[in-house]
């Protein structure tokens, strides 16, 4: 089924004025500028924000919590993760939760250009994550109660194969050159490396205790996993697929979750979940540079295509924080849905 955001057409006036400036207004607005696509894995849905004016400019239902969100190279689709298992955080007894609603289970494919939820895709049980390739036509999705990656092939929605990975898979990225994709198992301490081509692993890579995501440098040289128990993110030769050295961040919250490269490679930006706090960390040295308290529990992490701003989703406050990486500071907040979890830019 296809939804998407609807607005009221402009009110009726006596006052005479262009024709186009009494138009119905487009149920979802012509794009302007880039924007930012937010899940909410509460509400079930998609919150688009235009950029330029920080505001939402529409809403796209979805399903059963969303959360992992990717944007193919050409920004035309978005895909997004939706699972019927019951939401848990750590240390909850599974026994006492309900039946997965298996029917939920998917990928979103969501039309950047009118809003519609066109399809979802099945990818088998709890997906979580999602990675694109890079010529857009497969998605290699999380199953995170199912120890595997789907490949699903766009187009016709088939099934390619299946990889067994690590216990909890739940961040897949694909290395910029699109020959790798990396899946974090939160319960082995691990990164599983999958060629794209043959959809084998090819390495296996010990890195942190419980690991959520991986960030690239855009050469494809370097990898950077966070690890939420360890307070740290690992450095990682991206082609030979070996820790390098390990980040440690100080503070007995800290716990690092989401992860992205400015687009010139230079700094690396972490969420740290209940830490509150958004860390820069140089590429060059591996240092902190600086961090800003952005709110609670910040995950999802996005930068803008000129560096100049960095965005977080923070869940327990429904909102998206905007920060000036000139001034180091949030200089911005926009209200979302419920509980909102992945970011991904449309360029």
């Amino acid at each position: 089924m296809a939804t998407a955001c609807s607005t009221q057409p402009a009110p009726e006036t006596k006052t005479a004025v262009p024709e186009a400036a009494s138009a119905p207004v487009p149920a979802f607005p012509e794009k302007s500028g880039p924007r930012l696509l937010v899940t909410n894995e509460e509400s079930g849905d998609l919150s688009v924000i235009d950029v330029s004016s920080r505001t939402v400019v529409a809403t796209v239902k979805l399903g059963k919590r969303p959360r992992g969100v990717q944007v193919n190279h050409d920004g035309t689709l978005a895909f997004v993760a939706l699972s019927g298992s019951p939401a848990a955080g750590p240390g909850v007894d599974e026994s006492t939760l309900p039946p997965p609603d298996r029917s939920a289970d998917g990928i979103g494919v969501v039309d950047l250009k009118t809003g519609m939820l066109l399809r979802v895709l099945k990818s088998g049980t709890d997906p979580e994550k999602v990675a694109v390739s890079t010529d857009g036509s497969q998605v290699f999705v999380a199953n995170e109660d199912g120890a595997q990656v789907t490949v699903v092939a766009v187009a016709t929605g088939d099934t390619l194969g299946t990889v067994k990975v690590g216990g909890e898979p739940e961040g897949v990225d694909t290395r910029p050159d699109g020959a790798v994709v990396y899946v974090t198992s939160e319960e082995d301490g691990a990164v599983f490396v999958i060629d794209t081509a043959t959809r084998a692993v090819v390495a296996r890579v010990e890195v942190g205790p419980r690991p959520r995501s991986t960030a690239f440098l855009p050469d494809s040289s370097r990898a950077y996993v966070t690890s939420e128990n360890g307070s740290s993110i690992a450095v990682l030769d991206a082609r030979k697929h070996k820790v390098l050295s390990t980040i440690t961040l100080t503070g007995e919250t800290i716990k690092p979750m989401g992860a992205v490269v400015a687009p010139d490679g230079k700094t690396l930006y972490v969420t740290t979940g209940r830490g509150k706090l958004l860390f820069a960390i140089d590429t060059a040295t591996s240092k902190p540079l600086w961090s800003v308290e952005v709110g609670p529990r910040p995950w999802g992490v996005a930068v803008s295509a000129d560096g100049a701003t960095v965005f977080t989703a923070n869940g327990p406050s429904n909102d998206v924080s905007i920060v000036d990486v000139a001034t180091r500071s949030v200089v911005g907040k926009v209200a979302v849905g419920t509980k909102p979890w992945g970011l991904a830019l449309q360029p």
